[in-house]
């Protein structure tokens, strides 16, 4: 399958990416997750042969493809903006990359109809394309990228101008024509719920390198650095110094961290996650008490903002400006490094 070998690349004098290595396994998706500017939509541009990086290798079953065009690695790539031929409609959109190909007509037709009915386009296939709305111009852009049969599919934001309603449906759909399709594909977004919900596996960047790699469940439940935790939004992260194996001095007293994999010595400076979430009938193993600032309704649950910026999630909304005492397991406590 696919293979990124130590791939280096530079903008404007500055390092873009750094080293950057993974593979792809057949049927996978991997989504490539960082804020902007972070190198992803760049990478995604070098597997597809838009640019060339400074040094690595990109490899297919073990080709190198540096000197292979872009129109020969059959990779299928995805825009935000979709790419559309506005003076073709539906159906010649989507048969334009298998004219290319010089198939006969009648293939051009069948696989034409076949990927229609995967994104539930048929009765759109005569409509010209600037009558669609942007979640019928998006299946049709699908439509497009798998009509050829490629051997990877490439997304790059591709559902940044959708409504949250329209992106959630999508992404559904989306999933299901992937694993049905048993392509290998690579998702770049700074969407995090887009990457979760989508992905077999999470690549995090930050500052051009890989800093977090796992399925959705393994980078939530154990994020690793402060970075990767505050990037999600998974809790609050407090500073904290060691006093001795297993106890941190923060300002809020002292915690003993759970799933802590780094070597620590006394004195080393750390800092840990407190994920928001409290209930009533959690075991209490920490006392923690703040003034209410701020208190809003968010996922059924109601979201506290003390005064120091700490913030927690409850079944029962407090009174703003009263004193909250909260008892906290600590299963909800981990060490960052």
């Amino acid at each position: 399958m696919l293979e990124i070998v130590e791939i280096n690349k530079s903008y404007q004098g500055e390092s873009l990416l750094k080293n950057i290595s993974f593979s792809i396994e057949e049927a996978e998706t991997i989504a490539l997750l960082g804020a902007s500017g972070s190198g992803k939509s760049t990478l995604l541009r070098i597997v597809a042969g838009l640019e060339v990086p400074e040094s690595g290798l990109v490899t297919w079953n073990g080709e190198d493809l540096s000197g292979i065009p872009v129109h020969q690695r059959n990779f299928g790539l995805m825009f935000q903006d979709y790419a559309l031929f506005p003076f073709l409609n539906v159906e010649d959109n989507i048969a334009f990359g298998l004219k290319m190909k010089n198939l006969p007509q009648h293939e051009i037709k069948l696989r034409v109809a076949e990927v229609l009915a995967q994104v539930d386009m048929t009765k759109f296939a005569r409509r010209p394309v600037n009558d669609l709305s942007g979640g019928e111009q998006q299946r049709v852009a699908l439509a497009r990228v798998l009509a050829p049969w490629p051997r990877l599919l490439m997304f790059d934001e591709p559902m940044g101008a959708l409504d949250r309603t329209l992106k959630e449906t999508l992404l559904d759909e989306l999933r299901l024509i992937l694993h049905q399709s048993h392509t290998p594909a690579i998702y770049v977004t700074h969407d995090q719920e887009e990457a979760f919900a989508l992905a077999d596996r999470i690549l995090l960047l930050y500052e051009g390198q890989i800093v977090r790699s796992g399925t959705p469940a393994d980078v939530w439940n154990q994020p690793g650095s402060a970075w990767v935790a505050s990037f999600l939004g998974l809790g609050n992260i407090l500073s904290g110094r060691i006093l001795s194996i297993g106890q941190v001095q923060t300002a809020y007293g002292i915690f003993r961290p759970l799933n802590c994999d780094h070597q620590h010595q006394a004195g080393d400076e750390v800092s840990i996650l407190i994920r928001p979430d409290v209930d009533e009938n959690d075991s209490a193993t920490y006392n923690l008490e703040g003034i209410v600032r701020d208190v809003n309704f968010y996922n059924n649950r109601y979201r506290v903002t003390l005064d120091d910026n700490l913030v927690f999630t409850l079944p029962v909304a407090p009174e703003v400006g009263g004193k909250l005492h909260l008892n906290l397991s600590e299963t909800k406590i981990q060490c960052l490094g």
